[in-house]
């Protein structure tokens, strides 16, 4: 998608931001999985799901925005 938006409408900033937030939902993921406590791993998930809601909220400005 990222490079959909880059090439074909030459939209950097929102891609970027996509980019960005939507794979950092993946590393922090993987982060958790080797926590070194209990709070560790639920405050690395909580980061997670902020980055969903932030990916959440760039697809919803490019689906309005058409």
């Amino acid at each position: 998608m990222s490079k959909h938006l880059n090439q074909e409408k030459q939209e950097y900033v929102l891609s970027k931001q996509l980019l960005r937030s939507g794979t950092a939902i993946g590393a922090l993921v993987r982060e958790a999985e080797h926590a070194e406590s209990r709070a560790d791993f639920v405050h690395k998930m909580a980061i997670a799901l902020k980055e969903v809601n932030e990916t959440l909220y760039w697809l919803e400005l490019l689906h309005q925005a058409n």
